[in-house]
């Protein structure tokens, strides 16, 4: 090895006993049984069911307890300490309220602490006592300690541990070591989460979901088509940020633009009033529960409007200046007849309605008026310039990517591009042709150089990153086209159909599935293909595990939105030493309904795969870098003799 970084190396390790001593911490980590990987989808900005997920680890944290306590509890017992685990702060209220004096509170917390110290020794059962202590609630981590490791056969230190308990209660303290024992839990029964795309667009709160990835323990992110659209508008893509805008006016969530990012959108509605009138096609879908003026959905569908004939003349430009997106047939308003008021698509006419186009010049429709392109620059002026979103925007890039192969498995939101006959879908981009795994790690390469360079706003890079949201070979997409235009402006649905890549039909073939692995360097004898981005439709008997087991999708209606359709309200995954286990999950109504019912959201637990044998850390990505660590040390080692 190269002696210059042996001797760096050296000076971190300057013992040979540091150095053996690490060799063997880092060998016997290597024979630990390897965590449990915590897989979700399509999240779509619904925080509270995601919270309650993630609490939960889809189930975990109430087998945990069952396993402990089943013999000894009833199932109310259960549910109440599952809650008191899932939402400490909450609980521990109501338990206030129900005790009736100060004796019972007190005896309640000695036992809620015990039971809790149990509950996190079972949990923390395959890890070190190290990676255990970055878990504990830091405050408390001396005392917790202390009580976890409890060896006195002779009963001598009996009075030092029942001061530590009464201590914590008389200090007023019990109330905060319950919480953090309590996320201690939350924390140790999932080692690593993969969120597997599209955290924005359609439900309410995907700043808070980023806000809790951004402090979570150990996260990666695969990026969904809706991610990309935000990262492209922050990356300076003019027609991106419309989208973002469009679809945010479309599901009743401007709020996210102007109140949570601080994007000042009064330029914006100033044009629509100006321009627009109320029109059906565009009155926003309104969230339940959610009070909203007749005053304030006219503004909405003005706005609406405005940033949609805004997207349809941006897109213009692209598209001609990039004839190998293979996107001419998209320029809707050069196809209108705008003294008849109808459009000629793939040789067919239709009439047009709720048509809202007097800001389009017919002769120039892609030309924006001097109003809106003044608008379109103040706003992303205002995106950039955003504090709480460039923080959001950089950690998604920072965590995220287009695939992840991780423990021999590949993660990938949307689709690899594939035509009829399962072959791997080229697309030219200038003079060069990609497919496969190249054609996705070049559209990686744009969208990071476009984010690089937010300057730059008619590059290349940065209309990639719209075709990555739009178009026909885009792994994120996965459909022929975007039908946006026609399900305002059509009457009749079989335009509004969105053609999709072979690639979902053919996905329940297993050699496809294996060839794809072997695409990304995967053994497809032992991996999988874990995907996202198309709801699967269990309400009519849509399986998500495909393929004979080698694909298996999670996308199953976090999104409100979709929930009618799928029948359920989102799976997620679970991949411990032990196999896989895909979870559905019903509707989930409210954590207080978790804490005064004892409602849980789980349903059936399906088992994907079973390991022959139980799988240990060296098989996995971190052990391979902990394999590599030994490596180098035993180099040192040697190095050092021969010095």
């Amino acid at each position: 090895m190269d002696a210059q970084f042996l001797d760096l190396l050296a000076q971190q390790y300057d013992t040979e006993e540091k150095v053996v001593t690490e060799i063997i911490n880092l060998e016997a980590i290597c024979n630990l049984p390897k965590g449990t990987e915590h897989f979700v989808s399509d999240l779509h900005g619904e925080f509270q069911a995601f919270q309650h997920v993630l609490r939960n680890g889809s189930g975990m944290v109430k087998e945990k307890i069952k396993d402990l306590f089943r013999e000894d509890w009833t199932d109310k017992e259960i549910n109440e300490f599952a809650a008191l685990v899932y939402y400490p702060e909450e609980k521990i209220q109501l338990v206030k309220g129900d005790l009736c004096n100060k004796q019972a509170l007190n005896r309640w917390y000695r036992q809620t602490i015990e039971h809790l110290l149990k509950l996190i020794i079972y949990a923390s059962s395959k890890y070190t006592r190290s990676k255990l202590r970055k878990a504990l609630p830091e405050r408390f981590v001396y005392i917790v300690e202390e009580l976890l490791y409890k060896t006195d056969s002779t009963n001598n230190k009996d009075p030092y541990y029942e001061e530590i308990y009464r201590q914590v209660i008389s200090l007023g303290q019990a109330d905060k070591l319950i919480i953090g024992l309590a996320y201690t839990t939350q924390r140790l029964v999932v080692d690593h989460l993969h969120v597997v795309g599209d955290i924005y667009d359609r439900g309410p709160d995907p700043d808070k979901i980023m806000d809790t990835l951004i402090n979570y323990h150990s996260v990666d992110i695969q990026w969904g088509n809706h991610d990309v659209l935000w990262i492209g508008a922050y990356a300076g893509s003019l027609v991106c940020l419309a989208n973002i805008i469009r679809i945010c006016a479309r599901y009743d969530n401007l709020d996210i633009i102007e109140d949570v990012y601080g994007i000042n959108l009064r330029p914006l509605l100033n044009l629509a009033e100006k321009y627009y009138d109320d029109n059906p096609a565009f009155r926003p879908k309104l969230q339940a529960g959610h009070n909203v003026s007749e005053q304030e959905i006219l503004q909405i569908t003005k706005i609406h409007q405005a940033i949609a004939m805004i997207q349809f003349k941006l897109e213009i430009p692209i598209v001609k200046r990039r004839p190998y997106f293979n996107m001419s047939d998209r320029l809707m308003l050069e196809q209108i007849d705008y003294g008849k008021n109808e459009i000629k698509i793939r040789g067919k006419t239709y009439p047009l309605e709720n048509t809202c186009f007097r800001a389009v010049n017919p002769q120039q429709p892609e030309q924006l008026l001097e109003e809106e392109q003044q608008v379109m620059e103040k706003l992303l002026f205002s995106v950039q310039h955003s504090e709480k979103l460039a923080r959001h925007m950089n950690f998604l890039m920072k965590k995220g990517s287009f695939y992840l192969k991780y423990n021999g498995n590949l993660l990938i939101h949307g689709c690899i591009p594939l035509d009829e006959k399962g072959n791997m879908e080229e697309m030219q981009i200038e003079d060069k042709t990609y497919s496969g795994r190249r054609l996705i790690d070049v559209f990686e390469y744009y969208l990071r150089y476009a984010f690089a360079h937010p300057e730059e706003t008619y590059d290349l890079a940065t209309d990639m990153v719209w075709y990555i949201w739009t178009g026909e070979c885009s792994s994120l997409f996965g459909k022929r086209e975007m039908t946006t235009f026609e399900r305002y402006f059509i009457q009749d649905k079989e335009t509004h159909k969105e053609r999709k890549n072979p690639y979902y039909h053919l996905r329940e073939n297993e050699e496809i599935c294996r060839k794809i692995l072997m695409e990304f360097g995967l053994n497809p004898d032992q991996g999988h293909i874990i995907n996202g981005h198309t709801p699967v439709r269990e309400i009519r008997g849509e399986n998500p595990v495909k393929a004979n087991g080698k694909m298996v999708v999670i996308d199953g209606g976090f999104s409100k939105a979709y929930q009618s359709t799928t029948g359920i309200a989102g799976y997620t995954l679970l991949y411990n030493s032990f196999g896989m286990q895909l979870v559905a999950h019903q509707k989930f109504n409210s954590k207080e309904d978790v804490l005064c019912n004892g409602t849980d959201v789980l349903s059936v637990k399906r088992l994907v795969d079973k390991e022959l044998e139980r799988k240990l850390v060296r098989e996995t990505n971190v052990g391979k870098k902990l394999l590599h660590k030994i490596s180098n040390l035993m180099n040192l080692l040697e190095y050092r003799n021969m010095v």
